[in-house]
């Protein structure tokens, strides 16, 4: 038989084959290869912890997990990759409470303005009571918990216009804030118009005035240069909000359990470093933004809290959110009038 008929024989007999029997899965393929997105900052501790967290999972799993991280909105904005990940074309994300409330309103209890004074309380409820009841409810809705919740921080309303100094100083601002319930009644009992903007459009539309502000934790207005297109920061911690790092339950369910302990095992070790790392931020950045140019202004905030228990906010998410969860937050945060 001559060498090119021998060839053709060869490939008749092969072709009957599946593709996958042809060509063998490179040795140091993935077996498992997973998508996660972010929505802040390559330079934000959140996604250097989640770096962190991959690398140490494709080591612990000999390879067989492979994540790849998209940072800064990369596959969509924050309302987009709910719907992404609840679909299963991105497998892991990382949301705030105060956006994910929009699918899971339980979990903008921890939102809930002026509740918390300080982290001791905030942990007190999130590791605790609270923030295994927000995790229950986030499960109904086909996403798993990676870890227990991560820190974003207590919320500063920045201004291009004036100092927010007091709740009076409020009425009639342009405020830009998340897709998010609680924070929009917030804004509106106090006298503000608050804006709903996703992020990845929130400098744009500081910078074309059409807000006058926003508000955000302080590495959040480090990471994205916001402290550019703004003048004023005014200290009013009004909201506490967690970061949650959010997986499709199917894609998840899929892995061997030894992998996905490995998975939760190490996104629950970024948590604590992320933690951390907020904590030591909160401390360093208002001296690192004010040599920016960015004015701090210290208020008074419990007259901020006065006067929100003068309207019916307090009394309106109560009912939203039933008696069970609110009493979880009033025995880590105090009455709430």
């Amino acid at each position: 038989m001559s060498l090119s008929l021998k060839r053709r024989h060869l490939l008749a007999g092969t072709a009957a084959l599946p593709l996958f029997s042809i060509l063998p899965r490179r040795a140091d393929a993935a077996e498992f290869t997973f998508k996660m997105a972010t929505g802040q900052d390559p330079t934000h501790p959140v996604n250097k912890r989640a770096q962190e967290a991959i690398d140490r999972i494709k080591v612990a799993t000999n390879g067989r997990l492979e994540i790849r991280l998209f940072p800064a909105n990369q596959l969509g904005s924050d309302t987009d990759l709910m719907s992404q990940v609840r679909n299963g074309g991105v497998e892991l994300f990382n949301q705030a409470s105060s956006v994910l409330s929009t699918l899971v309103p339980a979990a903008g209890i921890v939102n809930t303005g002026f509740a918390f004074s300080d982290s001791e309380q905030v942990w007190k409820a999130m590791d605790g009571g609270l923030g295994k009841y927000v995790r229950a409810q986030i499960e109904k809705v086909g996403l798993l918990t990676l870890s227990k919740p991560w820190e974003n921080g207590f919320r500063q309303i920045t201004t291009s216009t004036r100092p927010i100094s007091s709740p009076d100083a409020l009425k009639g601002l342009k405020l830009r804030v998340p897709a998010a319930p609680m924070l929009s009644t917030l804004f509106t009992a106090l006298g503000a118009s608050p804006t709903p903007i996703n992020f990845n459009e929130v400098y744009s539309a500081l910078q074309t005035k059409l807000v006058e502000g926003q508000e955000n934790p302080l590495a959040i207005i480090a990471t994205a240069r916001l402290y550019e297109v703004q003048k004023y920061c005014s200290l009013t911690n009004h909201v506490w909000d967690a970061y949650w790092i959010l997986g499709n339950r199917r894609a998840i369910e899929r892995l061997p359990k030894d992998i996905q302990e490995v998975m939760f095992r190490e996104f629950d070790r970024a948590a604590s470093d992320e933690r951390a790392d907020i904590a030591a931020l909160s401390k360093s950045l208002r001296a690192d933004l004010g040599a920016k140019g960015l004015q701090f202004v210290d208020v008074d905030k419990a007259a901020f809290k006065v006067a929100l228990g003068k309207t019916s906010f307090y009394k309106d998410w109560r009912a939203k959110f039933g008696d069970e969860a609110w009493k979880l937050l009033e025995e880590s945060a105090g009455a709430l009038a």
